[in-house]
């Protein structure tokens, strides 16, 4: 009789983020000084994909005699530009790949628009990835960072993205340590130290993303608890919390998506972004509000938000019924300013909610124009 052998599933790859709370901390020093540890004491087949060393000599000193595969040249404009050559990687299929500057967007004409993109690639290809980026880049504390860098951050990394990961290594320097640094012209040339001291490396701005860099990791490193424990029937999965983000049209809205993506990710639970539309609606009186809808559609799944497009020719019976149906427990709700007038003629949509629905934590965020981004 024919002995029958059961090929072993491969396991699905492994994805490492380096989170640090701003430029300089120390994230590609360590993430190349870890890739060497385990091609040299571990035997583990690691490349480099790509580093960006920022011309620091104690970064590019990490490097040592790992290889590197080569950049793909990219024509732009009449000039060459390079990029991380993800087909070549795969071709090459190391155990494990280092990708830096996660948050970058590739050069049109790249394969993939984002660089996370090329990691998921990388990480379906079933390569290990080890990645690095910056806290202010991760989409939902873009507002956060807006209002206490005063500055507007155009490259941003999904939040759904980082919660994929296996592993998150928070890389932390004290505000002083990092100021010091900055002095001593180990982050940037001479010439910028002053106006980075007094704006982005303020005392202030370098604590809160300090703490918002902490707090990211510890709520990975919970969620990844949780789920060890209720895979391995050490506890009751409580009953889950579900969060859903009301959708409008109105400039602003992206505001709402970030603040139910960081709900949903302190509760580790799904959300829902939900959009009400007349029986009616053909998106075509209003193209530009229309075309701000679908990009809102877009960053919620890109956070990981389940979309909802619901019809009804009245928004509050819809959301109400959705939320019951559902059994959601929290909600984000975007208030433009209002006359007394205007709510008494009109009605309030979220006076009619809270009328309706029990045992739900609201939350109303005023709405408000955000900077523009490029």
């Amino acid at each position: 009789m024919a002995e029958i052998v059961l090929e072993k599933k491969p396991e699905p790859a492994k994805l490492r983020i380096y989170i640090g709370a701003a430029p300089g901390v120390g994230k590609t020093f360590q993430m190349l000084n870890d890739a060497y540890l385990m091609r040299t004491q571990g035997g583990v087949d690691v490349v480099l994909g790509l580093v960006e060393t920022h011309g620091r000599k104690e970064t590019e000193d990490q490097i040592r005699d790992l290889e590197v595969v080569p950049l793909k040249v990219i024509p732009y404009r009449g000039v060459n530009l390079k990029e991380m050559d993800v087909d070549a990687i795969i071709a090459r299929h190391p155990q494990t790949v280092v990708v830096d500057e996660l948050a970058h967007t590739n050069v049109p004409g790249s394969k993939n628009r984002k660089r996370y993109e090329d990691v998921i690639e990388l990480l379906d290809a079933g390569i290990n990835v080890m990645t690095a980026v910056n806290i202010q880049h991760l989409e939902t504390l873009n507002d956060a960072v807006n209002r206490s860098a005063n500055t507007t951050i155009r490259e941003t990394v999904p939040d759904s993205f980082v919660k994929r990961a296996d592993e998150v290594v928070n890389v932390d320097l004290t505000v002083e340590e990092l100021r010091n640094r900055l002095r001593a012209g180990k982050i940037y040339a001479p010439e910028k130290v002053e106006q980075s001291l007094a704006n982005f490396f303020r005392k202030g701005n370098l604590n809160l993303l300090r703490e918002l860099s902490l707090r990211t990791t510890a709520e990975q490193v919970s969620n990844r608890a949780s789920e060890y424990r209720r895979t391995q029937g050490l506890e009751q999965a409580p009953i889950p919390e579900k969060v859903m983000v009301c959708l409008s049209t109105r400039p602003g809205t992206e505001r709402l998506l970030r603040i139910g993506s960081r709900i949903a990710g302190r509760l580790a639970t799904n959300w829902y972004a939900v959009y009400v539309t007349p029986p009616d609606d053909k998106g075509h009186s209003d193209p530009e509000a229309h075309q701000r809808l679908e990009e809102y559609m877009r960053m919620a799944r890109d956070l990981g938000a389940k979309v909802v497009q619901l019809t009804d020719r009245k928004v509050a019976d819809a959301l109400i019924r959705f939320a019951q149906q559902e059994n959601i427990s929290h909600v984000v709700f975007g208030q433009s300013a209002r006359s007394r007038w205007d709510i008494l003629l009109r009605g309030s949509v979220l006076n009619r909610f809270l009328s309706e629905v029990r045992d739900v934590t609201v939350q109303v965020v005023p709405m408000q124009k955000p900077l523009r981004r490029q």
